[in-house]
């Protein structure tokens, strides 16, 4: 039988507390030394416990000795989502065209569920970033940034938090790739001022509550990006 490691312990001792809330968002855990105490494991196994939360984004740690020190339960999926995802790219062992479907999938969904219940303030905050995209002159880097942000905001405004995780997961893993593909385009200036054009329809199938258009859209959105920029043995 495998042996279970110390701090494996500390983790799944940290993930009863959650479940049965114990721990809620915004609660400090306890410190090193008594979880290390409480637990009968070592110093050394609960700082790679929480070296691990941190990394899968369930906290944020701060040193020091002031009320904001220790580590803070924060609960961000899309960090830890986005992590995971970089680290199998760099491997090879997840090809990109993986990615690029799953992210059609769930952008495919938030976006049926954001057109069933669009609201006047995501639509006002998906404006404004389309807007911001328009400025003459935006260099490729600003404009990505806020092409993140818009496809973001979207998914948030499907009502599913994990839409939202997911897709800021998957943008934040394949974001060195898309920076180089646009880099690689014949002519960026054109793609981007087709973008712009797909945002836009996008958008105003979900403000009008075009669930069917608005995941059709986004899919070819999304495909043909890949398409346009994809080096030819991804």
């Amino acid at each position: 039988m495998r042996a279970v490691r110390t701090h494996q312990v500390v983790l799944a001792h940290i993930e009863d507390d959650l479940a049965a809330g114990r721990i809620r968002l915004g609660d400090r855990l306890p410190g090193e030394r008594v979880l290390a105490e409480q637990l009968g494991v070592s110093r050394p196994s609960v700082r790679e416990a929480v070296k691990i939360l941190e990394a899968l984004g369930v906290i944020r740690t701060a040193t020091g000795s002031g009320p904001e020190a220790g580590a803070t339960v924060v609960a961000d999926p899309a960090a830890g989502l986005g992590a995971a995802l970089r680290l199998h790219l760099a491997t090879d062992h997840v090809p990109v065209k993986d990615i690029v479907d799953l992210r059609m999938l769930v952008e495919g969904a938030a976006v049926r569920g954001a057109a069933a219940r669009p609201t006047a303030d995501g639509v006002d905050r998906a404006t404004a970033l389309l807007d911001a995209m328009d400025a003459p002159g935006i260099d490729a880097t600003s404009f990505l940034d806020l092409d993140a942000a818009f496809h973001v905001t979207l998914a948030a405004m499907s009502g599913n938090v994990l839409h939202a995780a997911v897709l800021a997961g998957i943008r934040g893993a394949v974001r060195a790739y898309i920076d180089e593909g646009a880099a690689r385009a014949a002519d960026w200036p054109t793609l981007a001022h087709r973008l712009r054009a797909e945002h836009r329809t996008i958008l105003h199938a979900v403000r009008d509550g075009r669930a069917d258009d608005a995941e059709a859209v986004v899919v070819a959105h999304i495909e043909g990006f890949h398409r346009d920029t994809a080096p030819a043995h991804r």
